[in-house]
C-alpha cells in the first residue's frame, strides 16, 4: 500500500487523530493550563458561517478543559496554530519535504495541494522550523572522525558578480560526523574568528578532526585527539583515511537542492534551508531512518514551535 493512501493524508478527522497520537502520547493536554485531567471532546463544532461556507466548516479535535474550562486543540502551541490550511494537507506537505532528498519547492506544493503560492511558501518555512534541531551536544567522540569544510552559496543582494572566490556569496560552514549527523552554520566570513568558536563548541575534544589545508583550522586542530588534512591545491583528495569526501558529499546534495529545486534563497532565510538539509542528512536511510520515520520525527518537532509570517517575510 502506498504511503500517501493512508487515511490521515485525506481525512481531516484521521489527521487530527494521527497528530494527537504523536504530540499527546499520554492523552490531551490543555494548552492554557497544562492540565492532563479528563477533558471533554466537543462534537459538531463549526466555524462561523460565511458567504463561501454558509454552514461554516466543521472543526475537528476541539476539547474543553475540565479545569480551566477553556477550549483547545492539538494545533495550539505548534507550527499548525492559527493556520486555516486543513491538517491533512499539512501532513501531505510535511511528508513530501521529508521524503524528497533535495527538497520540494513551494511552487510544487502550491500546485499539488491546490493552495496559493504564498501559503505554500510560508508552510515550507514552518515545516523547516520543525526540522530545526535543538540538540547542541558535541559531535564525534573517542574513536570518531568529524570532517569540517566551508562552501559558498548564492549571491548577496545588490552585489556585483565577481570572478573566483566567495567574497560576493553567502558562507556556510558544515561539520559532518562520519557515519552520523551533520550540523551547518551560516557565517559572515570563513575566518579564524568565526570558524574556531563553532568547531570548539560543536566537536568533542576526543574526536579526530579532518579538514582541507585551510589555515583557519590549524590552531584549533591542536585541541583535538588528532588533526589531519588533505592539500587540495596539490590535487590531493584522499590519503588513506584522510579526506573530506563526506562533508563534500553533503554539499553536493545541498547545492543540487538549492540550485535545482529552490533556485533562489534570501540571505536571511539561509539558516532555515540549512536546518532542512541537516535534518534529512542526519535522519537518512543509511542510519536506518526511512521516509515515514523521518516524517514522524519532524512531526514531533512541531510541538512548542511557532513561526509568524512577519518573521519570515
Amino acid at each position: 500500500m502506498s504511503v500517501l493512501s493512508r487515511p490521515y493524508f485525506h481525512d481531516e478527522a484521521k489527521a487530527f487523530e494521527h497528530v494527537e497520537g504523536i504530540l499527546w502520547p499520554q492523552g490531551p493536554v490543555c494548552h492554557h493550563c497544562g492540565s492532563m485531567e479528563k477533558h471533554y471532546a466537543l462534537k459538531g463544532m463549526r466555524t462561523k458561517a460565511s458567504k463561501k461556507n454558509p454552514n461554516g466548516i466543521e472543526r475537528h479535535g476541539v476539547y474543553k478543559c475540565a479545569d480551566c474550562r477553556l477550549q483547545f486543540t492539538v494545533r495550539m502551541g505548534t507550527i499548525f496554530e492559527e493556520s486555516k490550511l486543513p491538517l491533512h494537507k499539512w501532513l501531505q506537505a510535511l511528508h513530501a519535504m521529508c521524503a524528497s532528498k533535495k527538497g520540494v519547492s513551494a511552487h510544487q506544493l502550491h500546485r499539488a495541494l491546490e493552495i496559493t503560492y504564498k501559503t505554500a511558501w510560508f508552510l515550507c518555512h514552518r515545516i523547516r522550523e520543525t526540522m530545526r534541531s535543538g540538540d547542541f551536544s558535541p559531535m564525534g567522540g573517542n574513536g570518531k572522525t568529524v570532517e569540517v569544510d566551508e562552501t559558498y552559496i548564492g549571491r548577496l543582494k545588490d552585489t556585483p558578480v565577481k570572478s573566483g572566490g566567495g567574497a560576493h556569496k553567502n558562507t556556510v560552514v558544515t561539520l559532518v560526523e562520519r557515519g552520523g549527523r551533520a550540523r551547518s552554520f551560516h557565517v559572515d566570513t570563513a575566518r579564524i574568528g568565526t570558524v574556531m568558536p563553532i568547531v570548539r563548541a560543536n566537536i568533542a575534544k576526543e574526536s579526530a578532526l579532518m579538514t582541507d589545508e585551510a589555515g583557519i583550522y590549524r590552531r584549533v586542530g591542536q585541541e583535538f585527539a588528532s588533526h589531519d588534512f588533505v592539500t587540495h591545491s596539490k590535487d590531493e583528495y584522499v590519503r588513506g583515511t584522510v579526506h573530506t569526501n563526506t562533508v563534500e558529499g553533503y554539499y553536493s546534495i545541498f547545492k543540487r537542492g538549492m540550485k535545482g529545486i529552490y533556485q533562489h534563497c534570501a540571505e536571511h532565510h539561509l539558516h532555515r534551508y540549512l536546518a532542512e538539509f541537516d535534518f534529512r542528512y542526519s535522519n537518512r536511510i543509511a542510519l536506518g531512518v526511512d521516509d515515514g520515520t523521518r516524517a514522524f520525527i519532524a512531526l514531533k518537532g512541531a510541538k512548542g514551535k511557532r513561526l509568524m509570517y512577519r518573521v519570515t517575510a
